[in-house]
């Protein structure tokens, strides 16, 4: 870790109180002009650094820029280690950890960015992902479980968003199946899950979970072909400092822990809970066919059961499905 880093992680964990520059040289073994200049930089960045006199350094608690440093002291003791990286600006966080994947990087490495330029959706969509309103998140995984299983990997990633949405905003948060999160019936985050399939193996060589929530609704609005559609967790500027840091941190320690017991499957109960589309008459879409039916429940597998107009029964374990309007 950088004296930068150093210093960035312990004024973190006294935001809003100053910390003097020869304490913070003492228990970091730098020099208190190592100190000044890890603070110019960090002000440089953004950070909202004021030196007050005969008293030290003091980062403002409405600070909201995203780092590890951020992050970290928000995830659970418990959670196994997990190799964090935050980045200002990226093409696609899912596009990233895919390189990465083929190089070798091992299971546990999350790449979050304030940014994305080239955000990916299902089915080739754009997902629009502009800077300083979302959170934009990926992890790597490398799980022993057979392809037909994967949909529990983005099961348990939309409980996981759900849940940690509303422990630290307090929105109720519902699932469309399969993977979309809505608050006061906008879509507020997207997951895309990616593989790599080992075919001498028969299972996963390696699977990348990707989120990407609206904490905001960002300056301007949304595109005009998403506006109707995409919503905000919160107004502009309306949401406290580190909010998004700790969405993240409480986001790893949801999803680490249904994946360490996996098998288990403790989100399936929680994900049905949540569903809204249950009860309701949809359309199934299939390329540019629409196949009207009614939702009637997720079974124990995640998968979608629904009753066609002719009476069958149908289950479905992957496609797009949309309410009908009334």
């Amino acid at each position: 870790m950088s004296a930068k880093q150093h210093v960035l992680s312990v004024l973190e964990k006294n935001k809003g109180k100053s910390v003097s520059g020869a304490k913070l040289a003492q228990e970091l073994f730098i020099s208190r002009n190592a100190v000044w200049k890890a603070i110019k930089s960090l002000q440089l960045e953004g950070y909202d650094i004021t030196a007050v006199p005969n008293k030290g350094y003091c980062l403002s608690e409405d600070n909201d820029i995203l780092s590890v440093e951020s992050i970290i002291p928000y995830l659970s003791d418990h959670i196994r280690p997990v190799n964090l990286e935050v980045r200002k600006s990226v093409t696609s966080t899912n596009t990233i950890l895919k390189e990465l994947a083929s190089e070798g990087e091992a299971e546990g490495k999350v790449l979050i960015a304030e940014e994305q330029t080239g955000g990916r959706g299902r089915l080739g969509r754009n997902f629009y992902s502009p800077a300083r309103t979302g959170l934009y998140m990926s992890i790597l995984l490398r799980p022993k479980v057979k392809v037909e299983d994967s949909l529990y990997i983005t099961t348990s990633a939309a409980v996981s968003v759900a849940k940690a949405i509303e422990k630290v905003t307090g929105c109720e948060a519902k699932i469309k199946w399969v993977n979309d999160i809505f608050c006061d019936g906008k879509k507020v985050c997207g997951i895309l899950t990616e593989a790599g399939v080992d075919f001498e193996g028969g299972g996963l060589e390696y699977c990348i979970v990707g989120m990407g929530i609206n904490v905001a609704r960002p300056q301007g609005d949304f595109p005009d072909e998403i506006k109707e559609i995409a919503g905000g967790i919160f107004e502009p500027n309306r949401y406290s400092s580190n909010l998004r840091s700790k969405l993240a941190a409480e986001i790893l320690n949801y999803f680490w822990g249904y994946y360490s017991e996996f098998s288990k499957k403790a989100f399936i109960d929680e994900y049905r809970r949540r569903s809204f589309l249950i009860g309701k008459e949809v359309n199934i879409i299939s390329g540019d066919q629409l196949q009207n039916a009614k939702a009637l429940d997720i079974d124990e597998n995640a998968r979608l059961v629904v009753q066609l107009p002719d009476g069958e029964i149908k289950t479905l374990s992957s496609g797009e499905v949309s309410i009908r309007p009334k």
